[in-house]
């Protein structure tokens, strides 16, 4: 399943070079976007680390064999350690479901905490 809709779309971001915005209001519990993801081998891993590719991947799954690129904006997410969104895994359907965690505002910027969950104040690795 795919959802497409006029309700988010991409702009320079004050945050870090573009970013995801809300073209109208969206509710608090909404989808804001079903991405389906491209899976990576963990053999694959040290070429995409090479690439600028090397900060837009997913862990992916239990075992640490896979990594996940996310399409549609799902990689463009930028992050926010108090998002107003957060994601769900669905490794059944190979997608990121980005949703809404707080009422976001047309023309607010969409942001996810990159830790898996909001509120969780581990440092990430682009701030070391």
């Amino acid at each position: 399943m795919s959802i497409q809709q006029s309700a988010i779309y991409v702009a320079s971001s004050d945050l870090h070079g573009q970013g995801v915005f809300a073209a109208r209001d969206i509710d608090e519990g909404e989808i804001i976007e079903i991405c389906p993801v491209l899976l990576i081998p963990k053999s694959e891993l040290p070429h995409i680390r090479e690439t600028m590719l090397d900060d837009y991947y997913f862990d992916w799954g239990d075992d640490g064999e896979w990594y996940a690129l996310a399409l549609g904006y799902g990689s463009l997410y930028n992050h926010e350690y108090d998002p107003n969104a957060d994601y769900g895994m669905d490794f059944e359907a190979n997608t990121i479901d980005i949703y809404c965690v707080r009422t976001i505002k047309a023309g607010e910027e969409i942001c996810i905490n990159y830790n898996g969950e909001p509120g969780n104040l581990s440092q990430v690795w682009f701030e070391k």
